[in-house]
């Protein structure tokens, strides 16, 4: 008698994308494989969101937050941790899974090795430029510094032990963070080309103060908990040297894994007083120093990569 294979839970933060969400759950009704379970925690929805999860698919387990203030890291915790399932899903609202998305990463999960804790899928979106999607990088299989949250799956155990996301995050930047725990605990995160999820958010960074602003506070608190001393003082000189042209190719064909800090530059001169956002944010993170250096500790692990070099 041939074994079991492992359970499966999909996990989905939401706020006010109801025929987004619903797009994404049918892709997930229509899966080869299906998933034992299915949480949609929903950010206190205006748009009718929730009554339509309720009314079309009545096995989703529906969570309601009781106002939309929380964060993304938040609602995801809380999808984690009401998640049972050997492997979780990690989905966006808006992404739409091929129907082989659980069948695929459970057959390439059962290869690897239990150090592997997050498989990170080949991600395609509206505006990618051609010097991306033409770049060998994407289409390789390769270890990770980090993983694209919009559809990724994680074994169940190395997210636990991991503690999820970092809250204080609260949207922006905290798959790199989690990513670095897992290295520090021995993991590793892996990207399969082979498996393809279509995002529907534009490519590289949002556009918009808000953006702008934690991207900028949230790269702070990665580096005050992660990289030398000597890295982050040195940072301001690379960021200026660096400049993020937009979306751009640049580094002679070089592709980023953190794709969404791409068009940094292109944010902070079209966001009104941008460069005072950014120095709004340094002092934020500032203010959070002492949380860091409470759960500082150096990545040297050999996958390990800051988002600028």
């Amino acid at each position: 008698m041939s074994a079991p294979r492992p359970t499966v839970s999909l996990v989905i933060s939401v706020w006010n994308r109801k025929d987004d969400l619903r797009d994404n759950l049918r892709a997930i009704a229509a899966q080869t494989v299906k998933a034992d379970q299915v949480v949609v925690v929903d950010n206190c929805s205006k748009d009718g969101t929730p009554e339509m999860v309720l009314a079309e698919f009545p096995w989703v387990q529906l969570i309601r937050m009781p106002h939309s203030r929380y964060g993304a890291c938040e609602t995801f915790n809380l999808g984690f941790a009401s998640a049972w399932g050997e492997f979780v899903g990690i989905l966006d609202d808006d992404v739409v899974l091929p129907p082989t998305f659980v069948e695929h990463m459970l057959a390439k999960f059962a290869q690897e090795p239990p150090t592997t804790a997050i498989l990170s899928p080949k991600v395609i979106e509206p505006e990618m430029p051609d010097w991306y999607l033409n770049s060998p990088t994407i289409h390789a299989e390769r270890y990770l510094p980090t993983f694209r949250g919009c559809g990724s799956m994680a074994r169940g155990a190395a997210l636990r032990q991991a503690e999820w996301y970092d809250i204080r995050f609260f949207i922006f930047g905290n798959e790199r963070d989690l990513t670095t725990r897992l290295l520090n605990l021995g993991y590793r995160v892996k990207m399969v080309p082979t498996v393809e999820v279509f995002h529907k958010a534009p490519f590289g960074m949002r556009h918009g103060k808000r953006s702008l602003y934690y991207h900028v506070r949230n790269f702070w608190l990665y580096a005050f908990k992660y990289l030398p001393w000597s890295q982050v003082l040195g940072f301001p000189l690379v960021f200026l040297g660096r400049r993020l042209g937009g979306k751009k190719q640049q580094d002679g064909g070089a592709v980023a894994d953190a794709v969404g800090t791409i068009g940094l530059f292109e944010n902070i001169k079209s966001v009104k007083w941008g460069w005072w956002v950014c120095v709004q944010a340094t002092l934020a993170a500032l203010l959070s120093l002492p949380y860091c250096l409470k759960r500082r500790q150096v990545c040297r692990h050999p996958d390990f990569e800051p988002p600028l070099r």
